[in-house]
């Protein structure tokens, strides 16, 4: 009868090693079977030790027996057993012309492995993924053609003509699944391609059982690669392994996640009696992993030995070489020794046979490294840069930032945090996260590129001051902070800018910019659809500008939250990193009390904008100009500056007006005021990926 079904099994996973079982027959597949009767020579009893009827007993359906063999290395002689008068034995040569195999499920251990059945019958366990039918000849289990069969894994199906794109012993769909041993833990270890997942969980028991709250997962584009281990080194001389046999193993070098986005390196090691089980899985995890196209092969490596405390090439040798040696990442390493070597090297040397650049340093590196690649770029493609409507192409290759500086803002903000390995990961496992570029020009003449901070009044003061104390080192920023703030000078002039329409968030909407932000890739979409409607000069006609003149003490604009380690937040905590916009922040002159509460905003969970001083809008281009001021004023204006003593103690309340400030460039100073300021979306590739919402499970270790 179709709707039954006997099975045999003989398994030296299960307690009852060497007797055969049996499971009751049961109408339906969707129904699970109940427990498994013993066969103990002639005399049929259940788990309990009571008599069961036989399989030609009274009541009992007459079914075609389907023989069953558990994968194990060398499993018991079975005893010869009249069932629908087929002898049934271990290898039945006399019906292997009319048997065939069928993928099924072990009603004991739980293991997939393989069922031969009489093709008259239906098969009970089918789907749409179940291989072609094959000969009983061909191997039934992995390994068989070189010795027994594989324990605890599913034999692959026979390969279908034309497939030659399958993974060795697995499909790209065909899950795997052992049971192997963690340390002195036995686990159920399987591997989805179809997912690209590697999990496990302990299995105490005789099979692997479901999956619980206990397991760990690691996605394979997370695993750094798969090398096999020492297991005499690794395996306790103790009775259980002495028992099991000699073991073999293989460790697995993966992500494992920390707290506050940090990525730590972490090794798996996993064991097994089974020689051929721990080549299976090394073999089918190294063909995953050559799979992942995005990993970079080879990278050119710039480090500024002089950054931040001057531990760039110590926090590279340590931290970041021995994670691109096991990735077999090789590297050409440049030590600069001037400002700009790294802009320089980009423009003459042929980048063909680099996959991505990597800087070891603070902001000011990585903004070399920006600008000699982006400047290449253009060249290469005919684009002149000093245009400032030009429509730049971007960059193919993707740049790495190993933070080594003072306030590493542009890792802070993309990564999450500013610790080495954990950038060093992003780069190892070949993640990609584009970011919007903002070009700033003068007399239709390019001053530079900026990604984080483009910043006039304060932020400028603060650093032209802090330039003329590098000596101090990082307690640079902390002073001369201090002193433009009581210096409390603002600004006359006029800020022209275009607002963003493509655009679908908000500066004070309290959705910051994450990994695979919607609002980047949809902001992007409309933005291209945008400009394919209507042509560019089409709609710089139609664009309508917006004019706001006045006294500021602070014009800031930002593509990125700019957050670090002192201001977790940013200067604008919902900016994002690739919607081809910036957030330009305009402080209105106010009292020194008020503008105080402004700056402690960006060390707590405060709405920053909530002043009625403060103004922010979310534009594409903009444009400032610093009103002029008269020879005669100048005299006047300039005495406002000289002194902080003589600010303190004259007028320590006022805002005092003065003639004109510096722009803040990424931490480069512009001595022009008036400028133009354009966004070009997603101009660049980082190895990153964004900021995690929330941190994933961490895998034992």
């Amino acid at each position: 009868m179709a709707g039954s079904r006997a099975v045999l099994r003989a398994c030296s996973l299960c307690p009852w090693e060497g007797d055969l079982l049996l499971p009751q027959a049961f109408p339906s597949k969707r129904q699970a079977p109940p427990g498994p009767t013993r066969y103990q020579g002639s005399q049929r009893t259940d788990a309990q030790g009571h008599a069961a009827a036989g399989p030609h007993s009274p009541g009992r359906p007459r079914t075609a027996a389907r023989q069953h063999f558990c994968a194990a290395p060398t499993p018991p002689v079975i005893t010869a057993l009249q069932a629908d008068a087929v002898e049934l034995r271990r290898r039945p040569a006399g019906l292997e012309g009319r048997l065939r195999r069928c993928p099924g499920l072990c009603p004991r251990c739980c293991q997939r492995t393989w069922l031969r059945c009489d093709p008259a019958q239906a098969h009970s366990v089918s789907s749409a993924s179940s291989p072609p039918p094959a000969r009983a000849a061909a191997p039934a289990t992995a390994g068989a053609a070189n010795g027994p069969a594989t324990p605890g894994v599913r034999a692959p199906p026979a390969r279908r003509p034309g497939r030659a794109g399958r993974a060795g012993a697995m499909g790209a769909a065909e899950p795997l699944r052992s049971v192997l041993w963690v340390k002195r833990q036995r686990c159920a270890v399987s591997l989805e391609p179809a997912r690209a997942l590697l999990r496990w969980w302990p299995s105490p028991g005789p099979g692997p059982d479901a999956p619980g709250a206990d397991a760990f997962s690691v996605p394979v584009s997370e695993i750094i690669t798969v090398e096999e281990a020492d297991a005499h080194k690794k395996c306790h001389a103790s009775g259980q392994w002495q028992k099991m046999g000699q073991p073999c193993a293989f460790t697995v070098h993966c992500v494992k996640r920390a707290r506050r986005h940090r990525w730590k390196w972490a090794q798996v090691t996993f064991w097994s009696t089974d020689e051929q089980l721990c080549h299976l899985w090394l073999q089918t995890l190294r063909e995953l992993l050559e799979r992942l196209t995005s990993r970079p092969k080879h990278l050119l490596v710039f480090i500024n030995p002089l950054g931040g405390k001057g531990q760039g090439k110590q926090i590279y040798e340590r931290k970041v070489a021995p994670l691109f040696t096991l990735a077999s990442i090789t590297t050409e390493v440049i030590v600069t020794e001037r400002a700009n070597q790294a802009k320089e090297t980009l423009c003459e040397v042929s980048m063909d046979k680099y996959d991505g650049i990597v800087c070891v340093g603070g902001d000011g590196m990585f903004s070399e490294v920006l600008h000699g690649l982006i400047e290449r770029t253009q060249r290469s493609a005919g684009v002149d840069q000093n245009q400032f409507c030009a429509k730049l192409v971007p960059s193919p290759l993707r740049i790495g930032i190993i933070p080594a500086g003072s306030t590493d803002c542009v890792c802070y903000s993309t990564v999450g945090t500013n610790d080495a390995e954990t950038s060093a990961l992003h780069i190892v496992v070949g993640d990609s996260l584009s970011m919007d570029v903002s070009s700033v020009h003068h007399n239709n003449v390019l001053l530079r590129y900026s990604v984080s901070l483009l910043g006039y009044g304060f932020y400028g003061d603060l650093i032209e001051d802090s330039e003329k104390k590098r000596w101090m080192g990082p307690a640079r920023y902390d002073f001369s902070g201090l002193k433009t703030f009581l210096s409390h000078h603002c600004y006359e002039g006029t800020v022209s800018f275009l607002p963003a329409q493509h655009t679908t968030g908000s500066p004070r909407d309290l959705k910051p910019c994450r990994s695979g932000c919607l609002v980047c890739r949809q902001s992007r979409q409309q933005l291209e659809q945008e400009q394919a409607l209507r042509g560019r000069q089409d709609s710089e006609k139609v664009e309508e500008w917006h004019v706001i003149c006045g006294k500021f003490l602070a014009i800031n604009a930002t593509n990125m939250s700019c957050a670090c380690p002192r201001s977790p937040r940013g200067l604008s905590p919902a900016a994002h990193l690739g919607d081809g916009t910036l957030d330009l922040i305009l402080i209105r002159k106010c009292s020194r009390f008020n503008f105080l509460r402004f700056l402690l905003r960006h060390t707590n969970q405060y709405d920053q904008f909530d002043f009625s001083f403060v103004e922010v809008y979310r534009v594409k281009k903009f444009q400032f100009t610093s009103k002029s001021l008269d020879e005669e004023d100048h005299a006047l204006k300039d005495r406002g500056k000289q002194g902080l003593g003589q600010i303190c103690c004259d007028n320590p309340a006022s805002c005092r007006l003065a003639p004109r400030s510096s722009w803040n460039c990424d931490g480069e100073i512009l001595h022009s005021s008036a400028i133009e300021v354009r966004v070009h979306c997603q101009l660049i590739q980082l190895f990153a990926r964004g900021i995690e919402e929330t941190p994933q499970q961490e895998p034992c270790s």
